[in-house]
């Protein structure tokens, strides 16, 4: 409204056409529930109000299409419904849906609000801020016509009896009408405005993306544990088996054959297949360790406190098993915790401990080296903290120079033997 051009643009003809929509749709609005009601106040003798609530209150869906649709009048934005698909096909899952979602009943207040209020406040915006400037603009034409060029009156008030009289009302009929251009794109756009705010609530849609972004979120962090258990597994039964097989005709071999280079060929060959055996099976432990498949979180816990080089203490006692994808991100929390306390810390002991409580799975690793740990410094802590965060979980880590240091996790999660459900 503030550029030079607006006068000239298509965006008060555009509003315009928006409110004489409003108008006209509210007007028939008004008359199909006044038709609804007095229809379905017959029907409640018989049916004891079923009618009466089925129907009025699905009306509204049919008026909030029609108005998601006139918005494109004058709201570039495009307006989307935020219903819900039915579980079940059929009439009844679909009745059902609808009465039991909460933008139903937004819609059926918003159409007893057109019906009763907004559509007289777009004719009454409509009829002073256009048709008003534009019977003032054809005095001239209604005193050449009407008037017979003797008089002519100016909304049925004032009267005009000369030529240049009419002409200079005319020009104030002008001057009202751009006036008037602004006024309509001003009411346009906060009926617009109201009209998101009641049907096409913008928070409501934010909460419906968050509420898909979280339950895709949580498909992913599924498919990729999924995906790692599968490698883990082609790796264990495939390419660990074909070495181990390599390994022992290799080490047949060098026993049948006689001393001499061959021998000592052989013997080298058979030690790097021992080398690159212990290697894949460090690959595998570190992609996903059977142990935590088969025992649960403890006992892969308890494996890694003892494949540490510092000695380290466990102290965790859990009554079930979490979700697969907690489990995991659990237990590579501790693993890279460890790691961090064997390469940089210069630690003598560490603690492992957790428990679930209130709902929460958490875990401590303390140790009593220097401290002074940076997450940023290339520790991986901050990769952990993202894969945590995935789940909803939190990572926090307090390491003061001197020490001590203590990384502690939590994940909102419910125990059972065989899974959990994961918030």
């Amino acid at each position: 409204m503030a550029r030079p051009g607006f006068l000239l643009s298509a965006w008060p003809w555009r509003a315009a056409a928006y409110l004489l929509t409003g108008a006209v749709t509210g007007v028939a609005t008004l008359v199909v529930l006044v038709t609804l009601a007095a229809v379905c106040g017959v029907l409640v003798l018989v049916l004891v109000g079923l009618p009466l609530l089925v129907v009025v209150a699905l009306s509204g869906i049919p008026v909030a299409w029609v108005e998601r649709r006139r918005l494109r009048l004058i709201d570039g934005d495009p307006v989307s419904g935020r219903h819900q698909v039915p579980a079940a096909p059929g009439l009844w899952a679909w009745l059902t849906t609808r009465l039991r979602e909460q933008a139903t009943w937004r819609e059926l207040g918003y159409a007893l609000l057109f019906a009763g209020l907004l559509w007289p406040v777009d004719a009454l915006a409509l009829t002073v801020a256009l048709l008003l400037p534009l019977s003032v603009t054809a005095t001239p034409l209604l005193m050449a016509t009407v008037g017979d060029g003797q008089e002519a009156k100016v909304l049925k008030q004032w009267t005009v009896t000369t030529w240049p009289a009419a002409w200079g009302v005319a020009v104030l009929g002008l001057l009202l009408l751009g006036l008037g251009a602004y006024v309509l794109c001003a009411a346009a756009g906060a009926r617009a405005g109201l009209v998101r705010l009641l049907i096409a609530s913008r928070e409501g849609e934010l909460g419906a993306e968050v509420v898909e972004l979280a339950r895709s979120r949580a498909r992913l962090v599924h498919a990729f544990e999924a995906e790692r258990r599968r490698i883990e597994r082609d790796l264990h039964d495939g390419a660990q088996q074909r070495l181990v097989a390599l390994a022992m005709a290799l080490g047949l071999a060098r026993l049948d054959a006689p001393p001499g280079p061959l021998a000592d060929q052989l013997a080298r060959a058979h030690e790097e297949a021992g080398k690159a055996l212990a290697e894949l099976r460090e690959l595998i432990q570190g992609i996903y360790p059977k142990v935590l498949t088969d025992y649960g979180l403890q006992a892969a816990v308890a494996d890694a406190a003892d494949r540490c080089v510092v000695p380290v203490d466990v102290d965790l006692a859990l009554p079930g098993r979490p979700a697969e994808a907690v489990e995991s991100a659990a237990y590579f929390v501790v693993c890279e915790a460890l790691a961090n306390v064997a390469k940089h810390s210069g630690a003598g002991r560490a603690r492992v401990s957790g428990g679930h409580r209130d709902g929460r799975l958490f875990l401590e690793v303390r140790d009593d080296g220097g401290g002074g740990a940076d997450p940023s410094a290339g520790s991986g802590l901050t990769g952990l903290a993202d894969r945590v965060s995935v789940l909803n979980g939190r990572l926090a880590l307090t390491s003061p120079p001197g020490g001590p240091t203590l990384l502690r996790v939590e994940f909102p999660c419910e125990l059972t033997e065989a899974g959990a459900s994961c918030a």
